[in-house]
């Protein structure tokens, strides 16, 4: 007889809630718990002062003023920084593009991408720290709920304490700060898109078209939801940069560090002990590191994809050692290599220009000067030729052969633009009717041109010609490849 087999081990997934322990095991101790879901707990980032602080804080000023205040600069008779769709036009200051322009977003995507790869590689995620719009609203919003509720503290004791008149007030001052601030947000966004003036006096009279304020809401409902409530959950679990940085990081790249051999062993201790007598690092485990920290990690665990490199534990933390009287630094920044290693300024400096870096910087250069000498050399107008499918060829009275074409002058400058139309490719070949034009300023205009051909001037058959379009009011010239058609 062969031996009973052991019961199967039934699996049970359940939902964890923070704060409540999970059971290991059921009565029989033959089942497994695991947890598919944790609630996370809410952080409450304390404030900060120090110099990247600082630092934050004017590139919060920076960004948006930039972003606020650009639609509202006028270039001339129109709106500086404008990507009117609808008429299918994208000024930027003195420039005017077309869709046919779509090389030049190309090229400044990749010098985007080119310059965060560069920088990263540097200086790890600082833009993340500084300049990402969910670090700078998530500031912006911090800031208004401090004004309304008070700092770290006091925000954990009124959200622990039962409904009030005073607490209502409180949560109710700081949504209406915030929904205020979110719908302005999404209202300049849109009004890149449509001359803000004219989409101000449309809100103000209630006459915003759907697609406008469908966008308004949206932006600002995205704003509300990113930098009031998910914030950090934005940074750790929905931004593709936190898990493909690695690929960018080496021991290398500057990052935020915690000096461990110079904190461990970490325990408190009053201001006067001597933490050698302790046998103490220079760490007190004080742990405001972590409270001040925007996505809750401690850094004192070594480099992690959620730390935004924001530097708030390096400003707390030298604001305690200066308190202990201790050397500041013991959380800065740094590489993993200076860390170990126990490199000065001269020599962590010296390891920029590495393989990757240089690069990195050659491709960026090289991508760069392309599109300023492309925007330089840049042809004033475009021009897009089509045939005539109605009529291919013919005969007309004189014994000629005629083709007819269709030509798009497109005028990407803000004044009037006379051009000459000429046709070379064929000996004879000569425009019939009208060869000057005048397009008006940002204007797309579609020409009608005729050409003729002595009956006897080329071979049956398809031949390669040239429009030749010239500027007359500045320098300018476009040569369009078309086929004229000589009938059997």
């Amino acid at each position: 007889m062969t031996e009973p087999t052991s019961p199967s081990r039934k699996v049970i997934p359940i939902v964890a809630v923070a704060g409540e322990p999970l059971a290991a095991a059921t009565a029989g101790g033959e089942d497994e718990v695991f947890s598919l879901y944790q609630a996370q707990k809410k952080i409450y980032p304390r404030s900060v002062s120090g110099l990247f602080s600082k630092w934050r804080w004017a590139m919060v000023f920076i960004t948006q003023i930039v972003f606020y205040g650009l639609p509202w600069l006028q270039w001339g008779q129109r709106q500086a920084m404008l990507f009117d769709l609808e008429a299918r036009r994208f000024y930027i200051f003195g420039l005017v593009l077309y869709p046919q322009d779509f090389i030049y977003l190309t090229a400044l995507l990749v010098i985007s991408a080119m310059a965060l790869f560069l920088f990263t590689a540097v200086a790890g995620r600082q833009w993340c720290g500084y300049a990402c719009p969910q670090t700078v609203y998530t500031e912006i919003f911090l800031w208004l709920e401090k004004l309304t509720e008070g700092d770290r503290a006091a925000r954990q004791r009124l959200d622990a304490s039962p409904m009030s008149l005073n607490k209502f007030s409180r949560k109710a001052s700081k949504q209406f700060l915030w929904i205020a601030l979110s719908l302005w947000t999404g209202f300049t966004f849109v009004g890149y898109f449509t001359p803000i003036k004219e989409l101000g006096l449309s809100f103000l009279s209630a006459n915003m078209g759907p697609w406008e304020t469908f966008w308004v809401f949206f932006y600002g409902f995205a704003t509300y939801g990113n930098a009031g409530f998910m914030r950090e959950q934005v940074c750790k679990y929905m931004c593709p940069y936190a898990r493909f940085q690695s690929a960018m990081f080496d021991k290398d790249t500057l990052i935020v560090t915690y000096d461990e051999a110079r904190g461990e062993p970490r325990g408190s201790r009053s201001k006067k002990a001597d933490p050698k007598v302790l046998g103490l690092g220079s760490c007190i485990d004080c742990t405001l590191c972590v409270q001040v920290c925007p996505t809750g990690i401690d850094i004192r665990k070594g480099l992690q994809y959620e730390c935004i490199s924001c530097a708030a534990c390096i400003d707390v933390c030298d604001t305690v050692m200066d308190k202990m009287n201790y050397p500041r630094g013991l959380i800065r920044y740094s590489t993993q290599n200076a860390v170990a290693q126990g490199w000065d300024k001269k020599q962590l400096l010296r390891r920029i220009f590495r393989p990757r870096v240089l690069i990195y910087s050659a491709i960026l250069l090289a991508v760069t000067a392309a599109l300023a000498v492309s925007l330089v050399l840049r042809t004033p107008f475009k021009v897009d030729v089509i045939r005539d499918r109605a009529s291919l060829a013919r005969i007309v009275s004189g014994g000629k052969i005629e083709n007819v074409y269709r030509l798009q002058i497109m005028n990407a400058t803000e004044s009037t633009q006379n051009y000459r139309i000429g046709v070379t490719g064929l000996q004879g070949l000569a425009v019939a009717g009208e060869v000057n034009i005048s397009v008006g300023a940002t204007e797309s205009r579609g020409v009608p041109v005729t050409l003729q051909l002595p009956y006897e001037g080329a071979s049956p058959g398809s031949h390669e010609i040239f429009f030749e379009i010239e500027s007359v009011n500045s320098p300018g010239r476009v040569v369009e490849k078309s086929i004229f058609l000589v009938p059997r």
